[in-house]
């Protein structure tokens, strides 16, 4: 069974742990509008975070940070699986994310994770925001 789930005004860290549950469930998650997605904080404080992760590690041997939206979305995901073993690495092959929505999902049931989208402060930075800071070109 897949799942279909719109990302736009979620709390990127709440939506991240119902998805990785999902997928630990058993089930194939494909979260659309990962762009819109939310981190709460100052603006100053989370951009400087994410660009401290980008620029850790060397160019030859990483650790790697995308630079996409999609991406770090995935990448927050696979935090929250067990990746070194072998279960969290199939697992992680059930994950689809999207900026924006695939003309093929255009028509689908997109679900809304209701613990996800309480957001109590108006400090918040979205995760196209957050990649537009780190130099991607895919918005």
């Amino acid at each position: 069974m897949v799942v279909v789930i719109n990302a736009e005004g979620h709390v990127l860290g709440r939506l991240s742990t119902y998805v990785a549950k999902r997928l630990l469930d058993g089930e194939e998650v494909v979260v659309v509008n990962a762009e819109k997605a939310i981190i709460t904080g100052s603006r100053d404080e989370v951009f400087k975070r994410y660009y401290d992760k980008y620029k850790r590690g060397k160019v030859t041997n990483g650790p790697f940070f995308p630079k996409r939206a999609d991406l770090i979305m995935k990448r927050t995901v696979r935090g929250m699986i067990p990746f070194m073993r072998s279960t969290g690495r199939n697992v992680y092959r059930n994950l689809k994310v999207y900026v924006g929505v695939p003309k093929e999902m255009a028509n689908a049931d997109m679900m809304k994770v209701e613990s996800a989208t309480n957001v109590w402060t108006d400090k918040y930075v979205t995760l196209g925001e957050i990649s537009e800071h780190l130099g991607s070109r895919v918005r």
